[in-house]
């Protein structure tokens, strides 16, 4: 007789088993050759309270370590890293990208219908690509100028830090350098930062780095068209090395027709001039704080002036105002005083001396003469002694002809 499955025995068939986790840059590390522990069921989600595949790992070195706190199900709910759940193409906590391409949660909070709503799910998500986002976040429209201006491009390591040591803070730890935990002044406990939750942070609420960056976006400076009409040029800054004059002008030509491009490798950096005022307007609204190309956040102002040089060193000087309280300029020196350097009183400067010749030089009187016969020359040099060379000769003998 076949015995009929229970309730524990479904509810572990839906238990998750994989293979790697799903992860972001950041939790990931900078390390490429990562090992990371796996334990089958090992713990249970945070949000759906079902046993996962939990992974650990340590990101790099004097990092701490991390682990999967969500599983995969719920991540890719949501498209959220599994550790730090920010979301996993923009690197934002879940409240702001879900305002900015407002989109509403219809995850249920209580037990049950939580637990038959991921099952439920589970078997559209298996079919479904795991690099495309699901839910309502892959149904959700295009990127909104907010995420463009917050989006980050680069993985922040820093989150990856040890925590602060506790035994330190209270003046006991004996540890020294050796303690694996900072050693650093903790943040204030009425900071908002210091109260995090993990569900506020999935499900979008109450989440305190999601309002420090909507004040931050609500901050941030826009960038005012120059009032001299004529100005057409754009300035790109933070260009790479592989930036060609092609890829910024496929980017942008769709704002007005460019007149022209001028890219300045060694500032890695670009002039982009339109055709006509308007173009030009309408393209530093849509790029200002928000284009990336090539996983680079591009930066975008107004090009000067032709006409408007900088002002010279006397100019600038000139537009300077006084300080107060400071003497005088010094009075310059009269004509007259020429190596008068201590300006005293009644002191002429002596005439010039006139260049002195030096007399020729001639040979003392009793010299040998420059000119004298061959085989008798005077002795110069030690060098030139025959009778310190080994032989018998005597100074003064007559040297051998050459012919001889």
């Amino acid at each position: 007789m076949a015995m009929s499955k229970g309730t524990s025995t479904y509810n572990r068939q839906n238990w998750e088993d994989a293979e790697f986790p799903i992860l972001c840059q950041t939790c990931l590390g900078d390390n490429p050759y990562l090992r990371m522990t796996k334990e089958k069921y090992g713990k249970e989600c945070k949000i759906c309270i079902r046993p996962f595949t939990v992974f650990r790992w340590c990101p790099g070195a004097k990092m701490r370590f991390k682990k999967t706190e969500v599983c995969q199900t719920c991540s890719r709910l949501k498209n959220v890293c599994q550790t730090c759940l920010l979301d996993l193409e923009y690197g934002l906590p879940i409240q702001v990208r879900d305002a900015a391409l407002k989109i509403k949660d219809d995850i249920p909070r209580s037990e049950v219908n939580k637990e038959y709503y991921v099952q439920n799910l589970d078997s559209s998500l298996s079919a479904a690509d795991p690099t495309v986002p699901a839910g309502s976040v892959g149904k959700s429209a295009a990127a909104s100028d907010l995420l463009m201006k917050l989006a980050r491009t680069t993985p922040f390591y820093k989150r990856n830090r040890p925590h602060i040591c506790s035994f330190w803070v209270k003046g006991e730890c004996k540890r020294g350098e050796e303690c694996p935990y900072r050693h650093e002044k903790p943040n204030d406990p009425d900071d908002p930062l210091a109260d995090q939750n993990i569900k506020d942070r999935y499900y979008g609420v109450n989440d305190p780095v999601a309002d420090k960056l909507m004040r931050r976006a609500a901050a941030m400076p826009k960038l005012e068209p120059p009032e001299d009409k004529g100005i057409t040029t754009l300035y790109v800054g933070n260009l790479g090395e592989v930036f060609t004059e092609k890829i910024l002008r496929d980017h942008f030509y769709q704002y007005g027709e460019i007149r022209n491009i001028t890219m300045v490798p060694r500032q890695q950096c670009a002039f982009v001039q339109y055709t006509e005022r308007s173009a030009a307007e309408l393209a530093a609204e849509k790029t200002f704080n928000k284009l990336i190309l090539g996983g680079r956040r591009l930066n975008i102002k107004w090009g000067r002036s032709q006409g408007k040089q900088a002002p010279s060193i006397e100019a600038a000087r000139e537009m300077l105002e006084p300080v107060p309280g400071l003497p005088g300029a010094l009075p310059l020196p009269p004509a007259g005083v020429g190596n008068n350097f201590f300006n005293l009183p009644g002191v002429v400067p002596p005439p010039p001396m006139p260049p002195v010749l030096m007399p020729p030089v001639f040979p003392p009187m009793g010299t040998v003469p420059m000119n004298f016969p061959p085989g008798t020359a005077p002795i110069h040099y030690p060098s030139q002694d025959p009778s310190r060379m080994g032989t018998s000769q005597g100074i003064g003998k007559p040297w051998p002809e050459e012919n001889e």
